[in-house]
């Protein structure tokens, strides 16, 4: 007869050799047994797989008919060996993703090992107040700071555009984590998009010492070689959200932008396709 019961595969291992036991219960036990096995082995291999997370804004993720190149990017990448994560979100800010507590869930999920690329600029542009929707940040990347008042009678006090990338970088640089800072992606009307912004980002990168990606840059050349209709084709909306074309295509500046940075730190988790 089968002993008693035990807890666990090596409850089950005991059980099968307690007694002589019925040869289907036998074979029964050995497949549950072996099930256990299997999820003991493989589930910390799953969990060895690095993660790509991705902060942004809704040139990042966005929703139909619009699409951002964040949704785009995981189609390069063998999810064998690279989840991807995309956290960008319509709306928000440096500001408002690092203030809403959004950076700080990322943050908390990052593990040794991981990648980040944050991307953001367009909605930072704005007023501080509520005008702009209190989004905007400071412009600069200094320790300026200058108090906003709320309608409920709050203050928050706002920093420059580059402090909020700076600390982003520097907490997931702390987690042990590759960073990539990116200049915002460029609009439908690319001349001269994003000078200053170019500029202060690179300097973020420098200072926090991680990975720099002038999509701005390089999206803007791109552009540049396109006759009108087919740059029209790119857009879902009249002149800043791609549709899935234009995500495409930006996915494609980014996935250049990367294998161009110092190592090609992701270019081992690329899909054999590409």
């Amino acid at each position: 007869m089968l002993g008693s019961a035990h807890a666990g595969p090596s409850g089950l291992f005991t059980r099968l050799w307690d007694g002589p036991p019925h040869p289907i219960c036998f074979i029964h036990h050995v497949r549950i047994y072996l099930l256990f096995l299997a999820a003991a082995v493989l589930l910390p291999l799953r969990a060895a797989i690095p993660t790509l997370w991705i902060a942004g804004d809704s040139t990042v993720k966005s929703n139909a008919p619009q699409r951002g190149w964040g949704q785009e990017l995981g189609a390069f990448f063998d999810p064998a060996k690279l989840h991807i994560a995309n956290r960008a979100i319509g709306g928000r800010s440096a500001r408002t993703f690092f203030t809403e507590g959004r950076w700080q869930q990322i943050l908390e999920a990052v593990q040794p090992g991981d990648f980040v690329i944050i991307q953001f600029g367009h909605n930072d542009v704005g007023p501080l107040g509520e005008k702009g929707k209190f989004r905007g940040s400071l412009k600069g990347i200094g320790e300026e700071t200058e108090a906003v008042a709320k309608p409920d009678g709050s203050s928050e006090v706002v920093r420059t555009y580059g402090w909020y990338l700076r600390e982003m970088a520097r907490g997931a640089r702390g987690k042990k984590a590759t960073v990539i800072l990116c200049s915002p992606v460029p609009h439908k009307k690319f001349a001269g998009n994003w000078q200053q912004q170019r500029r202060w980002v690179k300097a973020c990168a420098r200072a926090e010492g991680v990975a720099y990606i002038d999509l701005a840059g390089r999206i803007t050349s791109a552009y540049a070689t396109l006759d009108a209709a087919t740059l029209d084709g790119f857009f879902a909306d009249k002149d800043t959200h791609t549709s899935p074309a234009g995500a495409r295509f930006n996915a494609e500046a980014v996935l250049a932008g990367l294998r161009a940075l110092p190592g090609a730190p992701l270019a081992g988790f690329q899909s054999a396709s590409r």
